[in-house]
């Protein structure tokens, strides 16, 4: 029950009644609701509060719901109209039982419930800081898909240097034991894929998508390949650069502003590699992907993909909404079997599909403390707004990870030489 007060506020005494009418059946009750006036709701007998969720003004409520769609809660939050502290991923299950409130309830709950949040305080602020992405153009040209990765990447090197770890690595790292340290993890996941792609002293490596460049700069030192890294965005490509300059491989590893489509396929490459940029694409680009990795590989060559994907053929998550508007403009997940379907269509040898869902969990979870542990830092650097988006990001990427929504897919296919794919019987060898 709140706190005792002397006397509590009417507004405050309606909202908090009809929160807890919301709250209703989730079990355990484990959070606590603090008001604007310091009224506070306590967890349920005996529970520790994993969040406590702060309403910072008497409209917060009505920011929150109203209207109804994922999107709206989600720019509540970035803006402050309300907070949460502690647990965040805490917050987005106890957020799936209040989605859940529109097949639990009757008609006449519902209507009930949405006309006393229509009339709630209408209370506006200022919204600074990050904004949504405003798009233009055809989707998924060259132009657009540009202007959407630099939204996203753009944002700040050293931002992501505080949220990934100093290598930043923007990709699940695969865990033997989950207390290891997240570079510990990136290490194996890194040599786990050149490992599968069989990668070879003097193979040349096409990385699409390179990000900051220690996947592939990793390849080049380790397995002594000849790297070609591809970015959209120039931020990433100039801390790479620095980084390929550092490294002292600068003969061997060269970092292009290019989109993949605009490489030139008469001088292929061995291998492929891709990790987490066909997020980024719609559904009807894969077919022409893999064509293009097809005609950019010499035969027998393997393509390697890392990919996030919707689990069976669920629909869209909730999510999406927000992530479009502040995340990851024009992105779409899609189910593996898709990358297969498609794959298969270019002409390539599927040789290995394996999920490694459980991962992902553990490196969000890494990204997620360093967030919340370097905040006034990031602020400094951004802004509350783009500090709050990824804090909500990185635990909602969580949430649906842990709930299955999400999936992570290994993908390994080839280009047959002549019928011939090149494969050993075994695969002992990626186990090392």
């Amino acid at each position: 029950m709140a706190t005792a007060q002397k006397t509590m506020d009417p507004q405050v005494e309606a909202q908090l009644r009809l929160f807890q009418e919301m709250a209703d059946g989730y079990e355990p009750r484990d959070f606590a609701v603090r008001m604007w006036d310091g009224t506070t709701w306590e967890p349920a007998s005996g529970q520790p509060a994993s969040f406590t969720l702060i309403l910072n003004h008497p409209g917060s409520l009505r920011k929150m719901f109203w209207p109804p769609r994922p999107l709206t809660t989600g720019m509540a939050y970035i803006y402050d109209d309300f907070n949460v502290e502690g647990d965040l991923v805490s917050f987005c299950f106890f957020c799936r039982h209040l989605t859940d409130l529109k097949t639990r309830s009757s008609l006449w709950r519902r209507l009930r419930l949405g006309w006393r949040l229509w009339n709630l305080p209408r209370v506006e602020r200022p919204r600074t800081g990050r904004q949504a992405a405003q798009m233009s153009g055809q989707v998924h040209s060259i132009e657009r898909d540009r202007a959407a990765i630099l939204y996203h990447y753009d944002t700040s090197n050293e931002f992501f240097e505080k949220a990934l770890g100093p290598r930043v690595v923007y990709t699940s790292g695969v865990w033997d034991n989950p207390d290891e340290d997240l570079e510990t993890a990136q290490t194996r996941k890194l040599d786990y894929l050149f490992r599968k792609l069989r990668l070879k002293p003097g193979e040349r490596l096409l990385d699409i998508g390179c990000g900051w460049g220690a996947p592939l700069i990793h390849a080049v030192k380790n397995y002594g390949a000849i790297g070609h890294g591809v970015t959209l965005s120039n931020k990433q490509a100039e801390w790479a650069r620095i980084k390929v300059r550092q490294a002292g491989i600068e003969e061997r590893c060269k970092i292009e502003v290019r989109d993949y489509r605009e490489l030139d396929e008469r001088e292929p490459f061995d291998k492929i590699v891709m990790m987490e940029v066909g997020e980024h694409f719609g559904a009807d680009q894969f077919e022409g992907y893999f064509k293009k990795c097809f005609d950019l590989l010499r035969p027998g060559g393997a393509l390697m993909i890392q990919q996030i994907t919707l689990f069976g053929h669920a629909g869209m998550p909730a999510a999406r909404e927000f992530s479009q508007h502040y995340v990851f403009p024009d992105g779409e997940l899609v189910p593996v079997s898709l990358l297969c379907r498609d794959a298969e269509k270019a002409g390539f040898d599927v040789r290995d599909v394996e999920s490694i869902r459980e991962h992902y969990p553990l490196a969000l979870k890494h990204w997620l403390a360093n967030v919340e542990a370097n905040h006034d830092e990031l602020v400094r650097i951004t802004d509350e707004a783009t500090y709050r988006t990824f804090r909500l990001y990185f635990a909602g990427a969580r949430f649906g990870f842990l709930t299955n929504v999400y999936n992570l897919h290994h993908l390994l296919v080839v280009k047959p030489d002549n019928c011939d794919s090149g494969m050993p019987l075994s695969r002992r060898d990626w186990y090392a």
